[in-house]
């Protein structure tokens, strides 16, 4: 007696990058008593940032390791009293590295640099005014710039809620296009993305800092994206 398979696999979208290594899907075996429908779908959205991380850092000229560190201490100083007094509290203020090494830029050098970096949390509006306070009390390896959200975990529902959405839409539509009933859902899986942009850093800007009362940088900010994708399985009937 020979029995009639009847399986539908329907792709909406397709993957973006960040889903290749999606998670491993059940294997269901097809026959006539396990008829199925799997649809992938796909969410993304994006907002204006409603917060800028700038990166913020300084780097000494080469010399021996006592002066070094005493240039930079007077740098580090200067660059914190000018980003508390653009406005930016404490709180947002936070150091990522600082270390004095030898150069080895110079083949044999004896001489040494005092670098250091934080991240400095302000508004989009005042990116642009904030960095060029750092940058003018000698932030000369400063620029980058992470633009997101205070509620990441909300934008990330909105894409998957979007995703979810999708799938079941689509799903319903090609099961109505093929003649069957849509079932029950037997699997679902899903994969949540952020969407990577380039951050070139300044880097090695003149230790005389920019040129008297020039204007702040025109910078725009970046929209904020989350992507989402739904992997899903229905029985047919």
């Amino acid at each position: 007696m020979t029995h009639r398979a009847f399986a539908i696999s329907w792709l909406i979208a397709a993957a973006l990058p960040a889903f290749a290594q999606q998670a491993a899907q059940p294997q269901f075996t097809i026959s006539s008593a396990n008829r199925t429908l799997s649809v992938t779908a796909t969410g993304s959205v994006s907002v204006e940032p409603d917060l800028a991380i700038l990166h913020v850092g300084f780097e000494t000229q080469p010399t021996d390791a006592k002066t070094a560190y005493a240039e930079g201490a007077q740098t580090s100083n200067a660059i914190i009293a000018a980003v508390r007094q653009a406005g930016v509290t404490d709180s947002d203020i936070r150091s990522e590295s600082q270390y004095l090494q030898r150069d080895y830029t110079i083949p044999k050098s004896h001489k040494f640099k005092l670098t250091q970096q934080w991240t400095v949390k302000t508004t989009p509006a005042r990116a642009a005014e904030v960095l060029d306070a750092a940058i003018t009390a000698g932030a000369n390896s400063s620029g980058a710039i992470d633009w997101t959200v205070r509620d990441e975990a909300a934008l990330s529902t909105q894409a998957l809620d979007q995703a979810t959405a999708r799938a079941r839409e689509n799903a319903t539509t090609l099961a109505k296009g093929m003649g069957v009933h849509l079932g029950p859902l037997l699997f679902t899986s899903n994969q949540l993305s952020t969407p990577n942009f380039p951050r070139p850093m300044m880097r090695a800007l003149a230790m005389a800092g920019a040129p008297e009362a020039a204007p702040p940088l025109a910078i725009e900010p970046q929209k904020v994206s989350r992507e989402a994708s739904v992997y899903a399985i229905y029985a047919i009937e």
